[in-house]
C-alpha cells in the first residue's frame, strides 16, 4: 500500500507488514468460523443514512460527555490486552494519543503496562476494565489501585467465564507475556503444551461462577460507577439495570468469545429499549468509519468504542498512529453529521437511518 494510510482501514495492513504474524493473528481472529467477525463490519453496510438538506450545519459540534466527563466526541477507547505486542511502549503510548485527542481510553486488566505506569504517563480521563478472577482479592486489589490511581469507573467484563475459541492462537501456540501487574501477586505465565497460553492462562484465573448477584460485591469494594460489557440480549439489559449498573456496553467481545452470535449493531435497538434512558448504553464492535459511529449514535448508543483500530494503528506508528486513527475516525464523523445535517450529537435521532428490519423488541 503506497502512501499514507486515508482511513483506518488501512491501518490493519501496515500493522500485518510489522507484527509477528501469531500477534497479528492474535489481534485481528475472532472465535471459530469467525462468523460474528465478518457480521460485526457487514451489518453495518445494511444500515442507510436518511440525511436532511438545507440546514445550516456550518457548525459542528461533536462534544459530548460520558458519566458526566467532557470529551471531544462519541468516542471511547475499548480496553483492549497486551499492547506492547504491539509497541514497545504499549498502553502508556496508547493512553498519550487518546490525552492528545481528548477521549476516554479504558485501560485492560490484561495490559502490559501497570496502572500505575499510564497514569503517570499524562492527564486524561480513564476507565479500568476488568476480569474477575478465581482470587477475588486480587481483583480487589486491582480495582483499589485504579481508584487510587484516578481512573473514573469501572468496565466489568462480564462474557468471559471460559475463553471462546481462537483457532489462529490455538495454531500458533500464542504466548502471553507476564503482567506486569500482577507482579508479585499471580503467575500469569501458563503454557498450554497443545494450544493457546492466552486459552492456559483464563483457564487457570478467570472465575467461572461469576454471577448477576456479585454485581453488589464488586459495588460493595469501589465507590467508582461500573459499566458492564457483553450485553447482547434486552433480558440482560434489564437486569443489569436492576443490579444498578451505571452504564451498559452492547458488546460480543469483538466477536472473540461465541461465534454466531449477532452484530452488536443488530442488537443495539433491542438495549436501548428496553433500557428507556435508565443508564446509558454504549456500543463496541465493528466501528470501521465515522458514518458507523453516526448509525450507532442514531441507534441509541451515547458513544462507541473502538479497539482493533486503535491497536493496528499502535502497531503501525506507534501514539502518533492511535492518534490518526481517532482523529480520521472524528473528521469521518463530523463531516457525516454535517451532509446529514446534523449540528450537533444530540440532533441525531432513529430518523437519520433506516435499518433492514422493525425495531425487535421482547419483554
Amino acid at each position: 500500500m503506497a502512501g499514507e494510510p486515508v482511513n483506518v482501514n488501512e491501518f490493519q495492513e501496515l500493522a500485518r507488514q510489522v507484527l509477528l504474524k501469531m500477534y497479528y493473528d492474535y489481534y485481528t481472529g475472532g472465535a471459530e468460523d469467525q462468523q460474528t467477525l465478518k457480521e460485526n463490519v457487514e451489518a453495518f453496510r445494511r444500515i442507510t443514512i436518511r440525511p436532511r438538506i438545507l440546514v445550516d450545519v456550518s457548525r459542528i459540534d461533536m462534544s459530548t460527555a460520558i458519566l458526566g466527563y467532557k470529551t471531544s466526541a462519541p468516542i471511547m477507547i475499548a480496553p483492549t490486552a497486551m499492547h506492547k505486542l504491539a509497541h514497545p511502549e504499549g498502553e502508556v503510548a496508547t493512553a498519550r494519543a487518546a490525552a492528545a485527542s481528548d477521549v476516554i481510553m479504558g485501560l485492560s486488566y490484561m495490559s502490559t503496562c501497570t496502572v500505575e505506569e499510564v497514569a503517570s504517563s499524562c492527564d486524561a480521563v480513564r476507565f479500568f476494565q476488568i476480569y474477575v478472577y478465581k482470587r477475588r482479592d486480587i481483583t480487589a486489589l486491582m480495582v483499589q489501585r485504579a481508584e487510587r490511581n484516578g481512573f473514573k469507573a469501572i468496565i466489568l467484563t462480564a462474557d468471559t467465564p471460559r475463553l471462546g475459541r481462537r483457532e489462529a492462537d490455538i495454531k500458533n501456540k500464542m504466548v502471553a507475556p507476564q503482567l506486569k501487574n500482577f507482579e508479585g501477586l499471580i503467575s500469569t505465565e501458563y503454557v498450554n503444551d497443545n494450544g493457546s497460553n492466552i486459552e492456559a492462562l483464563a483457564a487457570g484465573t478467570f472465575d467461572a461462577s461469576l454471577c448477576w448477584k456479585d454485581i453488589a460485591w464488586l459495588k460493595s469494594i469501589t465507590k467508582l460507577p461500573i459499566l458492564i460489557k457483553g450485553v447482547l440480549t434486552s433480558e440482560d439489559a434489564i437486569k443489569a439495570v436492576e443490579v444498578g449498573v451505571a452504564g451498559i456496553i452492547v458488546s460480543n467481545h469483538g466477536a472473540r468469545q461465541l461465534d454466531y452470535t449477532p452484530a452488536t449493531i443488530s442488537v443495539l435497538e433491542e438495549v436501548v429499549h428496553v433500557v428507556q434512558d435508565k443508564v446509558p448504553v454504549f456500543f463496541d464492535g465493528g466501528v470501521r468509519r465515522g458514518t458507523d459511529i453516526f448509525k450507532a449514535l442514531a441507534l441509541g448508543a451515547k458513544a462507541v468504542l473502538i479497539g482493533r483500530a486503535v491497536v493496528n494503528g499502535l502497531a503501525a506508528k506507534g501514539e502518533h498512529g492511535v492518534k490518526q486513527v481517532v482523529e480520521m475516525l472524528k473528521n469521518e464523523l463530523e463531516l457525516t453529521m454535517a451532509l446529514s445535517g446534523c449540528c450537533t450529537i444530540n440532533d441525531i435521532t432513529t430518523s437519520h437511518v433506516k435499518t433492514d428490519k422493525e425495531i425487535y423488541c421482547r419483554m
